[in-house]
């Protein structure tokens, strides 16, 4: 809690006053103090603060307008809204302009604190998901082709993903629900899918049907593996599967996903597999 920095807009100084010193009496850093859009495109531009406090009601603008340019300098920066106001139709308006919590004036400081405890936790549940998943779903893909065929993988590379990609032939994608949504993807050539499927069943697969039906379950093992880990390690993450989509043919376009993925390469007895993976931000659930 110590090390959040924070932004406090507002154009009263008595509220501002207020603000500070709940905030300060308990370890917060305030950065920095805006009264109008443009000092709040300038304090938070220059400070980088991980929170706002935002007033609804401000000279020339409002709180909304004054949110939609927090975060068209940084999306991450969380906002809560401290007003004097608080309706359905505001609350309303302040949930689709990505505001992340709402308390009403006077200002109650067991209500701020709860609310900022509940929107940076919801920050450190992701950082941490961030910090170990891609690892977690390259050590469950490696022990499920060892399991399954008695053979190893290298891993050659590991990059971000930044724009769609022609597939290699046969694509599984598995999506993946819980406290943060994500999706699994793993992505082989037809000629590496028949010689891995041959060696799961050991025998030769009867159809295409018959081999893109064992890559989807072999990635639905993947996915469900590295999510029972991941849950183990916070029970928060709280992860789930969704049925797994296989897409197969011929110079197929695979679009990217609209959050940031990793992918890793791997080569493999059966030729070379690739492993995508991700998770969204999103908002926490709020009101």
């Amino acid at each position: 809690m110590s090390a959040v920095r924070v932004v406090i807009v507002d154009d009263s100084p008595f509220s501002i006053a207020v603000i500070r010193n709940i905030l300060e009496e308990n370890g917060f850093e305030v950065v920095g103090e805006a009264g109008s859009l443009e000092e709040v495109k300038e304090v938070v531009a220059a400070t980088q603060p991980a929170l706002v406090t935002m007033d609804m009601t401000l000279p020339g603008t409002d709180g909304l307008e004054c949110t939609r340019a927090v975060h068209a300098i940084n999306p991450n920066i969380k906002v809560i809204v401290i007003s004097s106001m608080m309706d359905d139709e505001i609350l309303k308006q302040a949930k689709e302009n990505h505001v992340s919590g709402y308390i009403q004036k006077p200002v109650d400081a067991d209500e701020l604190l709860g609310e900022i405890q509940r929107v940076t936790a919801f920050n450190e549940i992701f950082q941490e998901l961030e910090e170990v998943y891609l690892e977690v779903f390259k050590e469950t893909f490696k022990d499920g082709l060892n399991r399954m065929t008695k053979t190893l993988l290298t891993y050659k590379s590991e990059h971000e993903l930044h724009e769609d990609f022609e597939s290699r032939g046969i694509a599984v994608i598995v999506g993946i629900i819980g406290k943060f949504s994500g999706r699994l993807m793993i992505d082989l050539s037809k000629d590496t899918a028949h010689a891995l499927v041959a060696a799961m069943m050991k025998k030769e697969p009867a159809s295409t049907s018959e081999i893109t039906a064992a890559i989807a379950e072999y990635t639905n093992i993947v996915a469900g593996n590295a999510c029972s880990i991941l849950n183990k390690k916070n029970k928060a993450f709280g992860l789930r599967l969704a049925p797994p989509s296989v897409m197969h043919g011929e110079r197929m376009l695979i679009s990217q996903a609209a959050f940031k993925t990793m992918s890793a390469t791997a080569d493999t007895n059966f030729g070379e597999m690739l492993l995508n993976i991700g998770f969204r931000r999103g908002e926490d659930k709020w009101m």
